[in-house]
């Protein structure tokens, strides 16, 4: 083997078992909250033992949802609100993240290093983000309609 190949560094191939399983999981939290007949435009919040999530609806169709959904923080001056746009397709049962803070547009992989600084599975991680968020409001205590 020339030292010069094995040197090199593998790309990133994403493994898409485990991010349907986290696409799946988002939708099983989400679902225990989320109303399948709601108006567009309509927002609530679920208040949680680890905080409170702002959840409004952008787009209902018979089979898909759109829904950004925030965490408000009390250091509004140091740190952006986290927020994320979520497509909820109701016939395969996931939910995945379309864009995060900065990112408009997800690429399933990038390369790394790159002038953004992303990394290479930073769509997956970007929907861990949002598993994390979800597990606010999970276990909600109130759930008030605004």
């Amino acid at each position: 083997m020339n030292l010069a190949t094995s040197s090199l560094k593998q790309r990133y191939k994403p493994n898409v078992s485990d991010f349907l399983a986290l696409c799946g999981r988002n939708y099983g939290y989400m679902l225990k909250w989320l109303p399948l007949e709601i108006a567009i435009g309509e927002s609530w919040r679920l208040e949680g033992e680890f905080g409170i999530l702002v959840v409004r609806i952008l787009e209902n169709t018979k089979y898909t949802q759109l829904v950004e959904m925030s965490r408000p923080i009390a250091i509004k001056e140091f740190v952006n609100t986290p927020k994320v746009l979520v497509r909820i397709y109701h016939d395969a049962k996931l939910a995945e993240v379309l864009t995060g803070q900065q990112i408009y547009q997800l690429r399933p992989v990038y390369d790394y290093p790159n002038v953004r600084m992303y990394q290479s599975d930073e769509k997956y991680q970007v929907n861990a983000f949002l598993e994390e968020l979800l597990k606010i409001g999970y276990h909600h205590s109130v759930v008030c309609q605004s």
